[in-house]
């Protein structure tokens, strides 16, 4: 009996684990179904890092630097392009130089694209634009007149035809460099430096200067997607830009001030503000914070002047103008000098820069808006020193000279051998005193002079009778 009960009590143990594992299955079933109709999802393409950069405005050293840095960023990012888009009117060429060297040896390929419309890639931006892995336009862009204007110190000078010849050759030596080595025309790319010409973006393309011509920087990138480019070193490159990610490097603060002050507007106002700053401070001594406004002042406009083309005409009539402003405040002219002044100084600020790369120089707003409020400053600060010349000392010890005391202790004469003192009393203060003739005690003297703390006085009337007589 006892073994029939244990055989029948291992009976449910024989089947038990079959009947788990069937259970098993059976929950598991439901969770197969909903994988099976919802797959897992495909892992998302791998985007392509694209470096954003900018030449907006003059191309200058501080510019120079900016895309520089920018190059130097993207290959630390191993970007898949840098893509320089381009509005500018030209600007120095040592720094136009820096950006094309920085370009061709960049370890990441560089397009550069000129966009907006209406923005153009002249003078040193045309042979920016020719240095770039690809070139590109967008519609209503120009570029080109890249012919060198020769400035020196700042000021624009007129070269003779020699000089002209070996800095033109160096010029389009300089383009055909790289410009051939990029598959482009330099034969046609020359005459934007020789004769001055400028070129549409349909021009350009069809003249083989630029690589295509695209509405956008999406539509620019969608283009170069699986295009293959030849480096400059001869490597040749298949981009791959079907999810470009686009990261836009700004100006730090420091580059943007360095660059607001090349500008010509900027520069007029820091040249006049730096005038009227010391101007103000040299009439008016112990102010301090003129002084040292207009001096910070002053030395921004000069190292801004380093890179602007200034014309010297337009100086010498701000100068004049400081001039006639001066004259104006001493003689009367009924507003003549002070009108030729007004004059002279918007002429003068109007004349200061002239030149294709600074998009007409000073204007005439801001020139108008300086000019007027400097003419009054400078007029009215001149007349208040003139007028002070004729003012009573009313502080210090200059103030006593002509005031009344009364003698408190007589006053023997005879100051002219071994003059004996008395004591005067001045505005509640006793002073010693010695006098030319004797004045008893009570008597009105006046102060002739002060003498350390000795007073040199005379009888109170006889300045009087001086007039009288």
């Amino acid at each position: 009996m006892r073994q029939r009960l244990a055989k029948g009590r291992e009976l449910p143990r024989r089947f038990l684990w079959p009947v788990i594992a069937l259970l098993s299955l059976a929950a598991l079933a439901p969770l197969r179904a909903v994988r099976s109709a919802n797959p897992p999802a495909a892992p998302a393409a791998e985007s392509s890092s694209v470096v954003v950069l900018k030449i907006d405005g003059e191309v200058a050293p501080v510019l120079a630097a900016y895309i520089g840095e920018g190059l130097d960023q993207a290959a630390a990012q191993h970007a898949a392009l840098v893509l320089i888009t381009m509005d500018t009117p030209g600007g120095l060429s040592d720094s136009m130089r820096q950006i094309i060297a920085r370009i061709l040896a960049s370890p990441v390929p560089v397009a550069v694209y000129v966009s907006p419309a209406g923005a153009r890639g002249a003078s040193a931006g045309f042979f920016i634009l020719l240095s770039g892995d690809v070139a590109a336009m967008g519609p209503g862009t120009h570029a080109g007149s890249a012919s060198p204007v020769m400035a020196v110190g700042g000021f624009v000078v007129q070269i003779d035809e020699t000089m002209k010849k070996k800095i033109f050759s160096d010029s389009t030596a300089y383009l055909r460099s790289y410009a051939g080595q990029r598959g482009r025309n330099p034969a046609l790319a020359e005459t934007a430096i020789t004769e001055a010409r400028a070129f549409t973006e349909k021009e350009a393309l069809e003249g083989k200067m630029i690589d295509l011509i695209a509405s956008s920087p999406e539509d620019l990138l969608r283009q170069l997607d699986g295009r293959e480019i030849t480096r400059f070193d001869g490597t040749k490159v298949k981009l791959s830009l079907a999810h470009p990610a686009l990261t836009t490097l700004e100006m730090s603060s420091r580059q943007r001030f360095l660059a607001r002050i090349v500008e010509p507007d900027l520069f007029f106002v820091l040249l006049i503000f730096g005038a009227l700053g010391l101007y103000a401070e040299f009439t008016h001594p112990g102010l301090i914070f003129p002084g040292v406004i207009g001096g910070i002042c002053l030395l921004l406009a000069l190292y801004a002047m380093n890179f602007l083309p200034v014309n010297a005409a337009g100086l010498l009539l701000i100068v004049l103008a400081l001039g006639l402003f001066m004259l104006e405040a001493k003689f009367t002219s009924h507003g003549i000098l002070a009108g030729g002044g007004i004059i002279a100084m918007f002429l003068g600020a109007i004349f200061l820069i002239r030149s294709p790369l600074t998009r007409g120089g000073v204007s005439a707003s801001i020139a108008l808006a300086v000019t007027l409020p400097f003419a009054v400053l400078t007029i009215v600060l001149m007349r208040l020193v003139l007028r002070s010349r004729g003012w009573k000392a009313s502080t210090g010890r200059e103030e006593m000279i002509g005031m009344t005391g009364t003698v408190v202790t007589a006053i023997p004469g005879g100051m002219d051998g071994a003059p004996r003192e008395g004591m005067v009393r001045v505005h509640g203060e006793l002073w010693r005193a010695v006098a030319a003739q004797a004045a008893g005690e009570g008597e009105q003297v006046r102060i002739v002079s002060v003498e350390g703390l000795t007073l040199r006085v005379e009888a109170a009337g006889a300045a009087a009778a001086e007039v009288h007589k």
